[in-house]
């Protein structure tokens, strides 16, 4: 399992090998293991200087659609000369292009331009860095902040629908997390896959994804990044069916999440979570269970401050609002919901958000003769051909 990244310890040689360095950046096409037993994309030859693989530039930054980190080729002629020195500026650099890219994707959605800037960094920036000369704690933050990117890209992937891209940028994130020694940043591409896992309908598998992320996390991560694990564990079960498990893992999250402090050191990276996010999951996970009365409750927390900061949650939690109204025998409400929804969602570039909506217009086709649904439908429809 893709879990036992975390498992093993980090492997010190990475900061110092520029060979290991590439195994940890490059990717291929497919997820196949490797002869050492790791899971992840094979990569392709080095470049006859060493410094970085032949892999032709992608226009206009766009993604490869073997989803992988491409490496600028550096010149042929200076197989001499001395690698790139990389200082904690450097690092700098690359956390807050993520930070700047969480912020366009919560904003804007993972389709936007924007967001789509994520692999060009990653090209262009990153992997240069990676090649370079560094001290083992510069190496390792290094690592860190690439595998943050990375994440972000397979999320970003996620979001648009391009689950294969998703899942090797993710698997390249788990070998990056690795190589900087961060469990809990391990643990959040790993939730990240239990997300996309659970949202395309395999529940199990984000069950077992999700629990690595806990297991392995124990006594290492903060209060608040175990309270999201656990939240994202009872995302999965409440996609199985298994209401005693759900419950017991939200009451867990919600647990962590009490504890929490203001002061505690929590990765910059979890600065979206707060009982606000905490309160729209469960919502999910009730939806997933049929209990709409406590959809309802746990969407009017979700909803009580409306931010301009993470749209595409908030379509999210809207959507999530008119099916729990709609299966409350609410019409009017679910179409009122139902259409604050369509307004964000096309405001954003999110094909999760628009299939939510379609979720939406699905369950509401045994009252397609009201006047209200034909108006929401209606209101949907360049949202809907859009997507196409």
């Amino acid at each position: 399992p893709a879990s036992r990244w975390l498992i093993t310890p980090a492997d010190p040689s990475v900061a110092r090998d520029p060979t290991a360095a590439q195994a940890a950046i490059l990717g291929g096409r497919g997820g196949g293991r490797e002869s050492g037993g790791a899971p992840g994309p094979r990569g392709p030859q080095s470049a006859p200087d060493g410094r970085g693989a032949h892999i032709p530039h992608t226009p206009g930054g766009a993604q490869s659609s073997s989803g992988s980190v491409p490496v600028q080729p550096g010149p042929e002629s200076v197989a001499d000369a001395s690698p790139l020195r990389v200082g904690h500026s450097d690092v700098m650099k690359l956390r807050e292009a993520a930070q700047d890219a969480r912020r366009w994707d919560s904003k804007y959605g993972g389709g936007d331009w924007r967001s789509s800037m994520v692999p060009e960094c990653l090209r262009v920036d990153a992997a240069p860095l990676l090649l370079g000369s560094y001290t083992d704690e510069v190496g390792r933050a290094l690592f860190g902040a690439a595998a943050e990117l990375t994440r972000l890209a397979g999320w970003m992937a996620f979001d648009t629908g391009q689950q294969e891209a998703a899942q090797r940028y993710y698997i390249q994130a788990l070998r990056l997390a690795r190589a900087a020694a961060d469990v809990p940043l391990g643990g959040y591409v790993l939730a990240s896959m239990s997300l996309q896992a659970t949202y395309r309908g395999f529940a199990d598998e984000g069950v077992d994804l999700a629990q690595a992320a806990v297991e392995r996390n124990r006594g290492l991560a903060t209060a608040r990044t175990m309270s999201f694990f656990r939240l994202v564990e009872a995302r999965a079960h409440a996609k199985a069916g298994d209401a005693p498990a759900a419950g017991a893992a939200l009451k867990g999250a919600e647990s962590w999440l009490e504890r929490s402090r203001a002061g505690d050191a929590d990765p910059p990276w979890l600065g979206f979570y707060s009982y606000d996010r905490f309160a729209a999951d469960a919502a999910e996970c009730y939806r997933d269970l049929k209990a709409p009365r406590q959809v309802r409750r746990f969407t009017e927390q979700a909803l009580s401050r409306p931010t301009e900061e993470f749209v595409r949650s908030h379509g999210l939690r809207l959507v999530v609002s008119a099916v729990a109204e709609l299966e409350s025998g609410n019409l009017d409400a679910a179409c009122a919901a139902g259409t604050r929804a369509v307004e964000v969602a096309g405001r954003i570039s999110s094909a999760r958000t628009t299939e939510y909506v379609r979720d939406l217009l699905h369950r509401l086709e045994p009252y397609g003769d009201e006047p209200r649904v034909a108006e929401l439908r209606e209101r949907a429809r360049p949202l809907l051909v859009t997507q196409v």
